[in-house]
């Protein structure tokens, strides 16, 4: 006893020492070693270490001292004695930690798990201890992974990722990224992250954790990205993945961490240093925009250095014809690879937008530091010269053999055009050189090729210029540096497209040649600066307008209409006034043409009536229209697209709502197709609604309409493919309630668009299709979403739109959080949404079907959520008496009821004077602001019903057993709960006879018999399970 004592005293002194300081546990971890070896037996020496050790277990606090003597503890346990064969005292430490690690006490668990998890991670290799231990720990670890408390499963997690590599426990990586997926907590997630192997398994599901909304979890999947996943072992999609996430993170640390994978992993290691060598790991034909940031960032730090005089120039000097890619060029041309054209790009780019800047600097200042800059910019310039061709002949000769080298070096070439900006073409000789050029780029055909059946397809995407988009950005960028004079670049384009026009106009062209005019036209569409420079000109707009795209919407193959309509929108926008023969065939090519032809001339519609206005587009179609603003019009009119010649008369907002309740463009939505007319009318109206300050001329009234639909269409299951849509319209929602320059009409339109919303995407009620009780189950559970999803867009804040002026330091202060609710009257705010949902729901009869129950249920649901403002008495004072008529309509729902009557509570409290009368001119000037004919009864009481369901007739009989008390003990039994329904209660000194007691077993078998009816009653109810579930 004596020596135990000694022992605890010791080995107490030695952890108190230890929990002062790191510095000290070298030499505390030999004194302690020290006396165990000293201790007459183990047994003894381990029972003073872990009763002195038991108050760790119950220090809840994670303080500094706390966590240095776990960690001089862990060491101890994990050092191997030299002495001894086995780790006699690390199988019994490890014994004593499992006891603890399942207790119920929760610091206990954490402290056992955590010391477990350092301990693991301190092992040597060779350390001894025998599996059935190694078993019980890898066991209980499993189970605690599963805890309740975060910081347990976190070191649960860290215990077993040393275990996770182990063939024989192949089932802890399947835990882990089962919890992975399910995982709440941050750090966890974090834990589970670090924890996981280099394998094909889990290199999605760590690239998934890039887009953590968590900061520290998308940290540290950059981190094991770049230290157990080598460059080579990721696909060329996962790498361009990493990178155009990580280097374009929110966050500066993640994006940080990106960079140090790119850096020191990736660059340095893998490629020795050469960025273009890193170029060939990402694919850039395919990730341009990948490899563009992958220089940018990589130019910008530094890290692009030009050895050996390497320029353009080499592969233009090189008269030999050795390598076998010269063949289809000339002698002194060698080809270049696609990496390197994209590397030379960016190069040239860098150093001439750095030439600029210095340029800029030097003019801003004056003195020493005038000169020091204009020497940076000379250096940068001097660099750039020597790595661009010598001169203009030399770099067309580059760019037309790559031309010449067929599509294969498509890529290249675009690179080279995009240089062809960087040099002067102010010498006649130079701009006359670029000029011809340009008109073989020009007049060069697009490229196409016979198919299996021998038709003639067009490769590309059919509307731009060379088939691709960024190929006429390219050819347009370069022609407008050469052609620089006003109107020079005009003059020029169309001087190729009278040419070109030529055979379209004598109906003796093919469709490739009116590909090619109309691809072209649209070009000079596009880059024309104002149609007053078209004027003049070899082909006059008039002309280009009715021999050309008229023509060509009417043209018979589709791929001519389809660029004709594009073309017609671009012409629409240059005009100062569309013109009618323009709408009208835009009107036509909507309403009848193809899916494809449908979707351009949407695009065309919505484009003119945002650019010229909607009211301006429709008088230039009707003259005669008034131009007063109908702000009485609450709801589009109806169109009937198989009636073609009315609905070219119908307002074009009319026109293009329409689209919406199109049954043939619906269908389309379940196709696999990138675009359609509803995702094109989704984007346009949101724009109108976030713009719509610019269009006085669509009534404030059809706001809520067109809300309504967008929400309607984004929460649409058919829309879930569209994904252009679905983030152009989460963009539009995040800021439309919040940064809207009108932000009362914003929210007014939110509140408005509440029900409409709701009525349409419920199923079962106001005509909407049902289906099986799956389907019925998933569209209720999205309207529950569209509800609380407008519900918390009424209640996000507003922010400033002006500049916030700096700080003194600099620093540019966030914007300014304005409460809205000071500043929006009642009608816009959340009382005009409680009192809309109130009224809503006292319109349904007391009978009422399964669809109408859940339906009214999730708008309560919804109610008890809204807030009333005190100075808001009269809407307090209305919702008080639509409230008790609500709860009547719910009364089955108690934990629903009790909601209403918290709110109900909370109303009566903000009500400064309840004993006032409330008069029916008051309830009719508040009715009238939220534009509701409701008829309310006056005179019937606001007092909530006392209980949830009515009042039952039936004697209900105390289930409390008789028992037989004296009289002294009554006058000191607890005071009961007075049941609802009245019972006559008497007191008795004698024992109950027996008729008395078979007249109450009687009673109660007859109470138990109504309840199983009453329940027998409800499970035959119509109202299904899954109205109960969704919530």
């Amino acid at each position: 006893m004596e020596e135990n004592n000694r022992l605890e005293q010791k080995i107490a002194g030695i952890l108190n020492d230890a929990r002062a300081s790191y510095a000290t546990h070298n030499r505390k971890l030999k004194e302690l070693s020290l006396l165990r070896f000293k201790s007459s037996s183990l047994s003894l020496f381990f029972s003073a270490f872990s009763k002195t050790l038991t108050p760790l277990f119950d220090f809840q606090r994670r303080l500094a001292s706390a966590e240095r003597t776990v960690a001089f503890v862990s060491a101890f346990a994990a050092a191997r004695d030299p002495a001894a064969d086995s780790d006699e005292f690390l199988d019994l430490f490890l014994r004593f930690l499992l006891l603890a690690a399942p207790s119920a006490n929760k610091t206990a668990r954490f402290r056992a798990c955590q010391i477990v998890s350092e301990i693991i991670l301190l092992l040597p290799d060779d350390a001894e201890v025998s599996n059935d231990v190694w078993d019980e720990v890898i066991e209980c670890m499993k189970l605690r992974v599963r805890d309740k408390i975060p910081g347990v499963r976190a070191f649960a997690i860290r215990a077993l990722s040393r275990f996770v590599n182990d063939t024989a426990n192949s089932d802890i990586l399947d835990l882990f990224l089962e919890q992975l997926a399910l995982e709440q907590n941050a750090d966890v997630r974090k834990m589970i992250v670090l924890s996981l192997p280099p394998s094909t398994a889990t290199s999605q599901v760590i690239i998934d954790c890039t887009l953590d909304v968590s900061e520290s979890v998308r940290k540290a999947a950059y981190c094991v990205l770049a230290n157990k996943f080598p460059l080579q072992s990721l696909s060329i999609k996962l790498r361009t993945v990493i990178l155009q996430r990580g280097l374009a993170d929110r966050s500066v640390a993640v994006s940080k961490e990106c960079f140090k994978l790119l850096r020191d992993e990736w660059l340095t290691k893998c490629c020795n240093g050469d960025p273009l060598e890193l170029l060939k790991f990402l694919d850039v034909e395919t990730y341009e925009s990948v490899g563009e940031t992958v220089m940018q960032t990589l130019l910008k730090a530094d890290l692009v250095k030009l050895l050996n005089g390497a320029s353009i120039q080499q592969y233009i000097s090189s008269g030999d014809a050795e390598d076998g890619n010269s063949m289809h060029c000339a002698p002194s041309i060698q080809l270049i690879e696609a990496e390197a054209s994209l590397y030379w790009r960016t190069v040239c780019q860098h150093l001439q937008s750095e030439a600029h800047a210095k340029g800029s600097d030097a003019a801003a200042t004056m003195g020493t530091e005038a000169e020091v800059y204009a020497a940076e910019a000379s250096d940068k310039n001097d660099l750039l010269e020597k790595i661009l061709p010598a001169t203009v002949d030399d770099y067309i000769d580059l760019v037309r053999a790559h031309i010449n080298a067929g599509s294969i070096h498509r890529f290249t070439c675009r690179q080279l055009l995009l240089l062809g900006a960087m040099f002067n073409y102010s010498d006649a000789t130079n701009r006359k050189s670029a000029s011809a050029f340009l008109q073989e780029l020009l007049h060069k055909p697009p490229e196409h090729e016979i198919d299996n059946e021998g038709n003639v397809v067009v490769i590309g995407d059919g509307l731009s210029f060379g088939g691709d988009n960024d190929w006429a950005q390219a050819v347009a960028r370069l022609a407008r540096k050469v052609h620089a004079a006003l109107g020079e670049f005009e003059e020029v384009v169309l001087a190729i497209i009278e040419e070109l026009a030529q055979p379209c106009r004598e109906r003796t062209a093919d469709y490739v040649q009116w590909m090619h005019c109309l691809s072209l036209i649209g070009l000079l569409l596009r880059h024309a600066k104002s149609m007053r420079l078209l004027q003049g000109k070899a082909i006059e707009p008039d002309e280009l307008l009715q021999s050309l795209l008229l023509a060509g919407a009417k043209h018979a193959h589709l791929d001519v209409q389809r660029i004709a309509v594009r073309c017609l929108g671009l012409f629409g926008l240059l005009e100062r006034k569309p013109r009618a023969e323009l709408l009208k065939q835009l009107r036509i090519s909507y309403i009848k043409g193809p899916h494809p032809i449908s979707v351009e001339a949407c695009k065309a519609l919505i484009d003119l009536g945002m650019w010229h206005g909607p009211q301006e587009v429709d008088r230039v179609l009707n003259p005669h229209t008034s131009s007063k603003i109908t702000s009485e019009k609450k709801s589009f009119s109806p169109v009937n697209f198989s009636d073609l010649e009315r609905d070219l008369d119908v307002d074009t907002l009319d026109l293009l709502f329409g689209g919406f309740e199109n049954d043939d463009w619906a269908d389309s939505l379940t196709g696999n197709e990138d675009e359609c007319v509803h995702a094109v009318l989704g984007e346009g109206f949101a724009k109108i609604l976030l713009l719509s300050d610019n269009y006085p001329s669509i009534p404030p009234s059809l706001h809520p309409v067109i809300l309504s639909k967008l929400i309607y269409l984004y929460f649409r299951d058919v829309s879930d493919h569209l994904q252009r849509l679905k983030q152009c319209l989460s963009v539009f929602f995040e800021h439309y309630p919040c940064l809207c320059a009108n932000h009362k009409a914003s929210i007014s339109c939110i509140s408005k668009a509440f029900i409409p919303v709701m009525r349409s995407m419920w199923p079962g009620i106001f005509g909407n299709s049902g289906g099986s009780s799956f389907m019925v189950s998933q569209m209720r559970k999205r309207a529950v979403q569209a509800s609380r999803f407008m519900l918390q867009m009424m209640q996000v804040p507003l922010y400033v739109k002006e500049t916030q002026p700096e700080s003194e330091n600099g620093s540019t202060e966030m914007p300014q959080v304005i409460d809205r609710c000071a500043e929006v009257p009642f009608d816009c705010g959340e009382e005009g949404l409680a009192l809309r949902i109130a009224i809503e729901v006292t319109s349904f009869h007391s009978k009422k079907t399964a669809a109408e129950k859940s339906y009214v249920s999730a708008l309560c649901r919804i109610l008890a959520l809204l807030q009333f403002r005190l100075s808001e008495q009269g809407p307090i004072k209305l919702m008080r008496r639509l409230l008790s008529r609500t709860v009547e309509c719910v009364s089955t729902e108690k934990d629903l009821v009790k909601e209403l009557n918290r709110l109900a509570e909370h109303l009566m409290t903000a009500d400064r004077q309840p004993d006032q009368e409330f008069l029916q001119d008051e309830v009719n000037l508040i009715l009238g602001k939220l534009e509701i004919d409701f008829n309310l009864d006056l005179d019937g009481s606001v007092a909530m019903p006392q209980t949830p369901a009515a009042a039952s007739t039936r004697t209900r009989v105390s289930r409390r057993r008789v028992r037989i008390e004296d009289d002294d003990f009554d006058e000191y039994s607890p005071a009961f709960t007075v049941p609802a329904t009245q019972q006559t209660v008497r007191s008795r000194s004698q024992r109950a006879s027996k008729t008395v007691a078979m007249s109450k077993m009687s009673a109660t078998r007859s109470v138990r018999i109504d309840e199983i009816e009453e329940q027998e009653e409800e499970d035959d109810s119509d109202v299904t399970s899954e109205d109960s579930d969704e919530y």
